[in-house]
């Protein structure tokens, strides 16, 4: 039987799915490592049933199961040529709690920070804090022995799995816990696999030879990260090989072990009481690495809860990301490197008495230059800064990358300062500029080369670096596996690291747990080569790609989607805030997160033999949820912009394939719209007849359920009689401004460019209104490019010779006015013109919001009348400027009480919402966060929002009538 025939008769036995088309074997080739390997399927059960029927499958026709949660790995561990198992969309549910015990029952897809959001109302927390904890998975974190920056105070994740409901290879069910030495030796009399595994580990370990050695060559104890091959080091602690009064349990072995032993279905965690409420992060700036790492020692002498390391190379990447840029402000001046620093304490006298006791250390050792005490959110900044560090690093442009092979090292902290000396003269040797990423507290260093993997040259420097390294560690007793596990990149030195004899052992455990190797073959024994089955072939012929857009900044599309480094940003839930990615968020699919985008273009436009490589139905496919919210481009930390993307695939695809008659109409709707604003009363009751409507859906592709927008008078052909009758001329106005009104306020809600006018010219600003031609949005949506293109050149060659610091150029709509300030630096023929006015662009909220500032507007000038608003922000301000501008001139009547609803993407995104194959994703979008909470405001909240599709969004999925925040500063005009 022919694999494809019997992946066709698993399909069919399995309630999960499976996949085995080109498109989900290629997104799961990769993981957030340098390698690339593809499946010959992606199962994702439902149920343990399904798990051991695809555990029978694999023994049967002689493949494999990669296991895999968040697909986060950095070493490798989620590739391979088998079956990729993905346990993220339905092993999910936290099963128990107990409060008297401290533990928690929980499947392997449940996310760290999900549980710890659960756990927080017991009083508990699971303590192992990994920088992708808002997407990792329990599972991921034992499968790693995952650690974090807070393992100084609570450990790594083997010391608190005290329990593993597994899978053995012969599809067994087996429960893994604590054992005294009696219930040890009654498992070894059982006559199954389970029995023949502890009877196996018993042999092989009980020789007081092989224990001493074992103690002489893993690494130093007192190294609590240490993922080197499997924890026999951690067994032979137990009551069963020695005098010490510990039990035995295999979960010390089964923590990383990478999935290599035993497929996990359910986890019984040890938690610890909520950390002390008080806390302050000191960040010690240096002026060198080396005088970084002479405080480490000392510093710890203090009780800290985290002390990071963060180079000069990261730091500069994130003055490069909008969301980092956000987050860096406690940076003074240039420093080498800094050392984040945090003290908690139960009471705020106990921890300024901490603080100044730890000031104190700093000030004697005389090696830091700055040293700013943070409180309260900018905590939150400094640790979003630190956990953005390594997704960052995919920033760096070109083919030159910080590669991930020797950054995962741990030595003990007495011998720290040493080993980094050395480390630094051989890559001296090298010619090599290292990247320091460091959870310095703890040892262990993320050190990156620099090298380009596309080239042979480098990748032979990929192996010697590692081999030198390993042999340095090896010096020092260290781990070359500190948390981010062997995987693919470390394991072929696991021999080296613990010694051949020991490695024998470790092969005997394998063999009896995994007699057929069919779990997650390839790592921790008899390992794939390090330096084969690379994310990109070596010494190939870059690929010519010509596109629309200008992806210079990035040398090429190719490389613009390479950026993505699996770092999986794009995964994480609406309850840890942000926008990116609102499919994922609706569906749970990998397809449909940034990474699979940006992956799957990285994939056809490499292999790809067609003249036209955008020529994909692959690429259609992964593209078609996509809502070019624009999240991605600042929020994931490589800052891949997805939405750009889209919109040059798109217009490439259609090149080749035409395209459908909606997609056409939606991209040209300004153009029926401007007919209807002739006779607005008239196509308004066309819209809203029940008989009528339902045809203009259906020829429209229009889901019925979608409400149409409703036509207004254009803004252009009345606005005089509305100003001439209601405002007094300027004698002496503040300034000079130049209203855009997009196509959507002109056509759709002109009445909100009528309150910009009364606001603007009440508040002494005199605004210039002149023909200009729509923005192209809608045409940027859809892939119309060329269009796009012929707007943007018309609306620079307008707006070129007017648009001052003095005389700026304002906006009502995000998704309109933003288009000069991201797409049309990127289309437009006249690209210093087009920056020139970039810089002079705001949206009205901001340009309000500078007003204020300069003292030139005044909350005299509104209502002293009590309102609440709850305010929700359009996703391209979100992404491309903030949100602070809004909410602050809301804020600016004195008795006005202004939220900003923590949504992300409304769901409607233009067009997406109305067609009615996205209507009921774009629905469930905003029932995440959006819809529940302008549910809950109480009736006389007023709710706002600027986006034209968030507030129709809202009608339909709430029936309550969003305002612009221009209408509501109008109304509370005195």
């Amino acid at each position: 039987m022919s694999l494809s025939i019997a992946f066709t008769e698993l399909e069919s036995q399995l309630t999960g799915e499976l996949y085995f088309d080109d498109l989900m074997r290629g997104l799961y080739a990769t993981d957030a490592s340098v390698y690339r390997m593809l499946p010959q399927a992606v199962a994702i059960p439902k149920t343990i049933d399904d798990i051991k029927k695809l555990i029978g499958f694999a023994k049967e026709n002689h493949t494999s199961l990669i296991p895999r949660t968040a697909g986060t790995s950095l070493a490798g561990q989620c590739v391979g040529e088998g079956i990729v198992v993905d346990v993220s969309k339905h092993f999910t549910k936290i099963i128990e709690v107990n409060t008297l015990k401290k533990t928690v029952k929980v499947q392997p897809g449940v996310i760290r920070d999900a549980l710890n959001n659960y756990l927080k109302p017991y009083g508990l927390f699971f303590g192992p804090d990994t920088s992708t904890s808002n997407r990792c998975m329990i599972g991921g974190m034992v499968g790693n022995n995952s650690s974090g920056t807070t393992s100084i105070q609570y450990g790594v994740t083997r010391d608190k799995v005290i329990e593993l409901k597994t899978l053995l290879s012969d599809g067994s069910e087996v429960i893994f816990k604590s054992l005294n030495a009696n219930e040890f030796h009654l498992k070894c009399k059982q006559e199954d696999t389970e029995g023949y595994v502890y009877k196996t580990i018993y042999d092989a370990l009980i020789s007081e030879d092989i224990q001493n050695n074992i103690k002489k060559q893993f690494p130093k104890p007192n190294i609590h990260r240490r993922n080197t091959g499997y924890a026999i080091d951690e067994l032979i602690k137990s009551s069963t090989f020695s005098d010490e009064p510990v039990d035995f349990n295999m979960c010390k072995l089964l923590s990383g072990s990478e999935g290599t032993l035993a497929f996990t279905t359910e986890i019984i965690l040890q938690l610890d009481d909520l950390p002390p409420n008080e806390n302050a992060i000191i960040i010690l700036h240096f002026k060198t690495i080396e005088a970084c790492l002479k405080s480490v020692s000392t510093v710890m002498k203090h009780n800290l809860h985290t002390c990071e390391m963060l180079d000069r190379t990261i730091l500069d990447l994130t003055k490069h990301n909008k969301t980092q840029q956000e987050n860096r402000v406690f940076i003074e001046g240039e420093p080498a490197a800094i050392l984040m620093c945090e003290l908690k304490a139960h009471s705020e006298s106990e921890l300024q008495t901490e603080i100044r006791a730890f000031l104190k250390t700093v000030a004697e050792l005389n090696l830091a230059y700055a040293f700013p005490v943070l409180r309260a959110n900018n905590i939150f900044k400094a640790m979003e800064l630190r956990k953005a560090g390594l997704g960052l690093l995919g920033n760096i442009i070109g083919d030159k990358k910080a590669v991930a092979c020797i950054e995962d090292t741990a030595v003990a902290l007495e011998d720290l300062s040493s080993y980094i000396s050395e480390f630094t003269t051989l890559m001296k040797r090298y010619k090599q500029k290292v990247v320091y990423y460091a959870h310095a507290g703890a040892g262990e260093l993320h050190l990156r080369p620099i090298l380009n993997l596309k080239q042979n040259e480098d990748v032979k420097l990929f192996r010697k670096i590692t081999t030198d390294i390993a042999h340095l560690v090896k010096k020092y007793k260290g781990s070359m596996s500190g948390e981010h596990g062997d995987g693919i990149v470390r394991a072929e030195f696991i021999p080296l690291m613990i010694g051949e004899e020991n490695y024998k052992v470790l092969k005997q455990i394998k063999s009896a747990f995994d007699p057929n190797n069919i779990f997650n073959s390839g790592k921790i024994i008899d390992a794939y080569p390090m330096d084969q089955n690379l994310r990109y072939k070596i010494d190939r012929k870059e690929p010519e790609i010509s596109t629309l857009f200008d992806f210079s900044a990035s040398d090429g599309i190719l490389r613009e989607a390479e950026k993505c480094n699996g770092s999986g940003d794009c995964r994480k839930l609406p309850e840890f805030g942000g926008t990116m990615c609102p499919s994922y968020r609706a569906t749970k699919n990998e397809k449909d997160t940034t990474r699979a985008r940006a992956n799957a273009l990285r994939e056809i436009l490499t292999h790809s033999e067609k003249t036209n490589k955008f020529d994909s139905k692959v690429l259609k496919d992964v593209f078609d949820l996509c809502l070019s919210c624009k999240a991605c481009a600042s929020e994931c930390p490589s800052s891949v912009d997805v939405a750009t993307l889209k919109a040059e695939f798109q217009y490439q695809y259609q090149k080749v394939n035409g395209f459908k008659f909606k997609d056409n109409f939606f991209a040209k709707s300004t153009k029926y719209n401007k007919i209807a604003s002739k006779a607005p009363k008239f196509y308004n009751a066309l819209f809203q007849n029940k008989l009528s409507s339902r045809v203009i859906k259906k020829v429209l592709g229009i889901h019925s359920k979608r409400s149409l927008p409703k036509i207004s008078k254009a803004f252009a052909s009345h606005y005089s009689e509305y100003i001439n009758g209601q405002i007094d001329p300027l004698n002496n106005p503040i300034k000079t401004v130049y209203l855009f009104v997009d196509e959507f306020t002109n056509y759709l809600e002109s009445e909100i460019a009528i309150d910009a006018a009364i606001l603007l010219t009440s508040l002494n600003y005199k605004f210039e209104f002149i023909h200009h031609e729509e923005s192209g949005r809608s045409y940027l949506s859809k892939g119309f490019l060329d269009e796009a293109k012929q707007f943007a050149n018309k609306n620079i060659s307008i707006f070129k010779d007017i648009i001052t610091k003095e005389t700026p150029l304002i906006g009502i709509e995000p998704s309109a006015i933003l288009t000069f300030k991201d797409e049309y630096i990127r289309l437009a023929d006249d690209k210093d013109s087009a920056k020139q006015i970039a810089k002079h662009t705001f949206l009205i909220e901001e340009f309000i919001q500078q007003e204020i500032e300069l003292g030139n507007i005044t909350s005299e000038q509104f209502t002293e009348e009590a309102k609440t608003i709850k305010f929700h922000g359009h996703c391209h301000q979100k992404a491309l400027r903030n949100q602070k501008s809004s909410f602050d001139i809301l804020n600016l009547p004195k008795n006005y009480k202004v939220t900003i609803i923590p949504s992300g993407c409304c769901g409607m995104a233009g067009s997406f919402g109305y067609e009615k194959e996205h209507y009921s994703v774009s629905m469930q979008i905003g029932e995440q966060t959006l819809f529940p909470a302008v549910r809950k405001a109480s009736i006389d909240t007023i709710i706002s929002a600027n986006g034209t599709s968030c507030r129709h969004q809202i009608k339909d999925g709430t029936r309550k009538v969003a305002l612009h925040p221009i209408t509501v500063l109008k109304q509370a005009l005195q």
